[in-house]
């Protein structure tokens, strides 16, 4: 169906408390995109030049004309992109530290979070490869996109991106979200926040004792880069998606002027494709949406890594056709999905470039 068609349907609410996290929310778009002095910036992307895996573009046309078979009825994807950007700026020249797929389900009400984990040796979306978060400071969101259409055989053509400080406005308006810390976790925490505290010349509370803490806009951004004391990057995406979780079941329970202080903290750290037009503010609207799925790609059992030649540690997938067989299963629950010629192709350069310098 068409894009705009399906944006007009989809519940604000829920989507406001799924951007505050993991980017920004979408309904501050609609209330504040067209603010010159405190909105988001807009980005009018050329559809076009996005790039899509042929086989896919041809399978959407098709399905398109007949809305009521369509594997994709019903389903809005959104790429989001978080950059460590203490300038202002959130555009191309920027690593995209946080890359993530939010899959929103308007017939169930489901919503799927997929990490993509940013040291991921991938095809950059122009026929080079390496750590797939370099794609974002090469060719902007633009690029972006096009690296997880390419990649995953998607057809994704809006995004959100979120600076630095949004998420630490973004918490603090709502009053802190409720995180269980470990000992080691506290530890870590503690020596972010510090650091970002000088950084946004700003006071912070040190976490003491393990245990459940309501935490604050810095302590949870603090929390969400934590990538040490086990797991890596893995649990750090893991801890990402767990702060979204924790902002939903937050948002639920927020008045709408709480969230529209939250929508207002952030837009001046935000830069999205979407439209005004696009979006209908139904800010009393409370669904029943849900998390349903969370997960990295590549997907647990199915990756790798090493250093591989002048890029660095990498994460490389086992098999980039099993891993995009598994993700067509978990966001559009298709059975035998079948990836196109193009992702067969970045399989096997993948494979080449890196079966010399993987691990085990």
């Amino acid at each position: 169906m068409d894009k705009k068609k399906w944006v007009r349907h989809i519940p604000l609410y829920i989507l406001e408390i799924i951007v505050l996290i993991g980017a920004v929310c979408i309904l501050y778009v609609t209330l504040k995109a067209t603010d010159s002095k405190t909105g988001a910036q807009k980005d009018n992307l050329k559809e076009e030049n996005i790039a899509v895996n042929q086989e896919v573009k041809e399978k959407i046309e098709e399905t398109g004309k007949k809305e009521e078979t369509s594997s994709y009825t019903g389903i809005f994807n959104v790429a989001f992109f978080g950059v460590d950007a203490r300038d202002g700026s959130l555009g191309k020249g920027n690593r995209s530290d946080t890359i993530m797929i939010c899959s929103i389900d308007m017939d169930t009400h489901e919503i799927r979070l997929i990490s993509i984990y940013r040291d991921t040796y991938l095809n950059l979306g122009n026929d080079k490869y390496g750590k797939c978060n370099s794609a974002y400071a090469q060719g902007g969101p633009e690029q972006a996109i096009g690296m997880i259409n390419m990649n995953m055989d998607m057809y994704v053509t809006d995004y959100i991106t979120v600076g630095f400080e949004g998420l630490v406005k973004a918490v603090d308006a709502l009053g802190g979200i409720e995180m269980e810390l470990t000992e080691t976790e506290i530890i870590h925490l503690n020596n972010y926040q510090s650091t970002m505290a000088e950084e946004l010349d700003m006071d912070y509370t040190p976490i003491k004792e393990p245990g459940l803490h309501n935490l604050n806009g810095l302590q949870a951004t603090a929390y969400c880069r934590i990538r040490y004391g086990g797991g890596d990057d893995f649990r750090r995406a893991q801890r990402q998606r767990d702060v979204i979780v924790a902002m939903l079941e937050k948002g639920k329970k927020s008045s709408i002027s709480a969230l529209t202080e939250t929508m207002n903290a952030v837009l001046p750290h935000v830069r999205t494709s979407l439209d005004v037009e696009d979006i209908i503010p139904v800010l009393g609207m409370v669904g029943d949406y849900k998390i349903t799925v969370s997960d990295g790609f590549p997907f647990e059992g199915m990756r790798n890594g090493g250093s591989i030649r002048s890029n660095g540690i990498c994460v490389v997938p086992t098999s980039l056709e099993e891993n995009v067989i598994r993700l067509h299963e978990m966001l559009y629950e298709e059975e035998d999905y079948v990836p196109s010629a193009n992702v067969k192709e970045f399989n096997r350069i993948i494979e080449e470039d890196t079966k010399d310098y993987l691990q085990y």
